[in-house]
């Protein structure tokens, strides 16, 4: 177990904090894509860390299970669209955005969450090196992002724009 080097994945992840931020003033879409993303993250380095029915997997299977309901309430299911308008009309601000986002939700790029794993290449079999994830779960706490998430910020106006525009 300690040679696992996926374990230091998920304790680098569960080190991370929103202590400075206050999620609750985060803008309430863009807070659960965040959460899922994370929670995705945590389920693709939990299932190369542990068995696929450990609790911890199990649990998190679970949720994300409950999630595929929850992003088509409201305006939740605008997002990936969103991410693709971004790309097109605001292309600094996609090319700003956490790069699993615009992988997982770019229309042109074959990465997508398949059986709730993060999978960047469908036809590859190869484990995603842990390098990666160190990557994307920085980019998710880059407090120039978080900072964006705010309901008054940059990338929750433009969302506010998007989803009045559809």
């Amino acid at each position: 177990m300690e040679e696992n080097e996926f374990l230091t994945v998920l304790s680098y992840l569960y080190e991370k904090t929103l202590i400075l931020q206050d999620p609750g003033q985060f803008n309430k879409v863009l807070y659960f894509y965040f959460i899922d993303t994370l929670a995705h993250i945590d389920y693709t380095a939990g299932i190369y860390a542990f068995n696929i029915l450990s609790p911890k997997n199990i649990m998190g299977g679970e949720y994300l299970r409950w999630r595929i309901d929850e992003e088509k309430k409201g305006d939740r299911v605008k997002f990936p669209g969103f991410v693709n308008w971004l790309k097109e009309h605001h292309p600094a601000k996609f090319a700003a955005l956490p790069s699993l986002w615009q992988m997982i939700y770019d229309v042109e790029d074959p990465a997508c969450y398949r059986s709730f794993r993060i999978v960047l290449d469908p036809d590859s079999r190869v484990l995603i090196p842990t390098g990666f994830f160190y990557v994307i779960i920085d980019e998710f706490f880059e407090p120039e992002f978080l900072k964006s998430l705010y309901e008054d910020a940059s990338l929750s106006i433009l969302f506010k724009t998007y989803i009045a525009q559809f």
